[in-house]
């Protein structure tokens, strides 16, 4: 580890070590340059370089060839109105240039009057705010002279930059329309269930429209993830959902399971151990879907970005629990046929998204021919439709409340 870091340090000239008298001030984001402060001075070879800055900055300095010239850079200085030629005064460099280079950081490029060496670059404080950088730089001859293709490696500057995130999706609290995403369940290539004379993915999408009929009529805002038989990628449904800043995903299903007699609707949380042995059959069988029409979802989430997710779930979980819960209770406040645990928990991939409250309800299973035929009545299903409207405008109104004592 020693000789690694040393290695890193050959490499760089940095002001990381300058800032050892500084380093328990609190350093803003930003330093700004004291032009009056700032020169090129020249005599004989010898060129020194000297930047006022408001406080002391992380830097680094480096040369680079063709042309020869010095680079500079600094987390982060704001160069103002200042004019680079202003510091020349006609000898010692050639040319002089600055600005942003990328997010937080900046870059000033000093173009050489032929190939030279950097003798030293320190970083000392000035009273309780300012600092100066001062880079001495000394002609040598050609052969002599020893740049880096390129920016130096270093793990303290070289990495990777933040991917563009959008700003996170405010908590509903009531002030605007709900938006409730809705997931008809399979599609095009995957049928899903063989419900007979139709396919799980024909009757879910079916009974998503008039559902989605009914919660606008409600006032609520309402995206399909599918409108029509097509394949959509598990993934892709959590991402549209995610993309449109959904209040509420609710996945809609009618599977078929292995267990005689089992009949009614049931509602799904996301639990990697699934309730019971069941439960998780229907879960890999979902998954096992998308993994025959070509997406695999094996090894997508990386340590970090699970545990990043279960954070983000511990606010999240129990609202989604609560409205796994309301939702039950209103399908059975309707009189409708629910299983006999009606809550339980399942791996399903759509409910995986850490930051929306989901849940996967089973409208009921196709296997058994009581089911089949309750969800091809259009009375059964405008008495279902109604049960999940109210459900959900129950449960909004309670997750609003407690959103708004939150932020008291």
């Amino acid at each position: 580890m020693t000789r690694w870091l040393s290695r890193i340090a050959a490499l760089v000239v940095t002001g990381w070590a300058s800032l050892g008298g500084v380093a328990a001030q609190d350093l803003s984001a930003l330093a700004y340059l004291r032009p009056e402060e700032s020169r090129v001075e020249a005599s004989g070879d010898e060129t020194w370089l000297t930047l006022g800055l408001t406080q002391p900055v992380p830097y680094r300095a480096f040369l680079l060839d063709q042309p020869p010239r010095l680079v500079m850079d600094f987390r982060e200085v704001d160069f103002g109105a200042a004019k680079p030629e202003a510091l020349l005064s006609g000898k010692g460099l050639s040319g002089l240039r600055w600005g942003k280079f990328r997010p937080g950081w900046s870059r000033l490029v000093a173009e050489l009057p032929g190939p030279m060496r950097l003798v030293s670059v320190t970083q000392e404080t000035e009273g309780e705010d300012g600092a100066v950088i001062r880079a001495h730089l000394e002609g040598v001859p050609a052969g002599a002279f020893a740049p880096r293709i390129g920016a130096p490696d270093s793990a303290l500057w070289d990495l990777p930059q933040p991917a563009p995130v959008d700003t996170p999706h405010p908590r509903q609290d009531g002030s605007e329309p709900l938006l409730v995403v809705l997931d008809p369940g399979h599609g095009g290539i995957d049928p899903g269930a063989d419900a007979g004379d139709g396919s799980e993915a024909d009757l879910v999408l079916g009974f998503a429209r008039e559902l989605k009929e009914a919660l606008r009529r409600g006032g609520l805002r309402v995206i399909l993830t599918r409108e029509e038989d097509v394949f959509i990628p598990l993934e892709t449904r959590v991402t549209v959902a995610r993309a449109a800043g959904a209040d509420l995903f609710l996945s809609l299903h009618a599977d078929i399971v292995p267990e005689a007699n089992v009949a009614g609707a049931t509602v799904y949380l996301l639990d990697e151990e699934a309730s019971d042995e069941a439960s998780q059959k229907l879960a890999e069988r979902h998954d096992r879907a998308d993994l025959l029409a070509g997406v695999d979802l094996e090894g997508h989430d990386d340590e970090v970005a699970h545990v990043l997710m279960d954070l983000a779930r511990t606010e999240t979980q129990p609202r989604s629990r609560r409205l796994a819960q309301v939702l039950a209770g209103a399908i059975k406040a309707e009189g409708l046929k629910m299983h006999r645990r009606p809550v339980q928990g399942a791996d399903f991939s759509v409910l995986k998204s850490p930051d929306i409250p989901s849940v996967l309800l089973e409208l009921g299973f196709v296997s058994s021919e009581v089911d089949r035929e309750r969800l091809r009545d259009p009375q059964w299903r405008a008495r279902m439709v109604r049960a999940i409207a109210t459900g959900i405008s129950g449960w909004a109104e309670g997750d609003a409340a407690e959103a708004r004592l939150l932020r008291q």
